[in-house]
């Protein structure tokens, strides 16, 4: 990350704060983050009900994984940025312990002498988009606000391959995810809503129906006239 960031970029309070799983939404489709998060829209379909039932053990804060190793596992591990503007909670968090760190797990905490690897789940399988990615960097620049750590590297498990996809943090991903937090927030404060577009992953998004694609940009009194004839054409 540019020093240019560092010192330029605004520091958001506390009543500012936008949900930090809200960056995924966002890169994936932007109506349908400012559907969830701008107009406070949302509808359970079977993919988001299987999500959230695949997701209860692993963000269960009381699990802390060590698999007889010096690896700790995080789970649950809340954050917060004042740099981003996000806020929410890692799925899990990795720490791997320098050759000569501390053998003690609090020492090693407190030494910095260790790597983190956020890691976060999915439901599906990997996407074309960078959209999973820049959420899990979001997770990498928020983590070395709190613990004064470089973090380069982050990971995606899929629960359908059942498959921990591992990529660099890179600076320019990095910068990508801080333009991100900042078009969000521009849009949130604005009452943003962007246009629907009809794109093939339209078919499973649980807020079809709220977002209504198939207008592509018709009135909703268009529409109806289209939709009464086509019934019409086809009796």
């Amino acid at each position: 990350m540019s020093d240019h960031h560092k010192t330029s970029t605004r520091l958001y309070t506390e009543d500012e704060m936008l949900q930090l799983s809200g960056i995924q939404h966002y890169v994936f489709c932007p109506r349908q983050w400012a559907l969830i998060h701008i107009e406070q829209q949302w509808t359970d379909n079977s993919l988001t009900t299987e999500g959230t039932l695949l997701h209860e053990n692993v963000d269960n804060p009381f699990l802390r994984e060590t698999n007889g190793s010096q690896t700790i596992t995080l789970r649950g591990f809340r954050l917060a940025s004042p740099v981003l503007g996000l806020s929410g909670i890692a799925d899990a968090v990795e720490i791997y312990p320098h050759e000569n760190g501390p053998t003690s797990k609090q020492a090693l905490l407190k030494s910095k002498l260790y790597d983190a690897l956020p890691i976060e789940y999915k439901r599906g399988k990997p996407k074309i988009t960078d959209c999973d990615r820049i959420q899990v960097a979001a997770q990498a620049i928020i983590l070395e606000e709190m613990l004064g750590i470089k973090i380069s590297k982050g990971a995606v498990f899929y629960w359908e391959t059942r498959h921990r996809e591992y990529f660099d943090i890179s600076d320019e991903l990095k910068e990508q995810t801080i333009k991100t937090a900042s078009d969000m927030h521009a849009a949130f404060n604005n009452n943003f809503i962007p246009k629907a577009i009809k794109k093939s992953h339209c078919k499973n998004c649980s807020l079809l129906d709220n977002c209504l694609p198939s207008l592509k940009g018709r009135s909703a009194v268009k529409y109806l006239s289209d939709s009464i004839e086509s019934i019409y054409e086809t009796v």
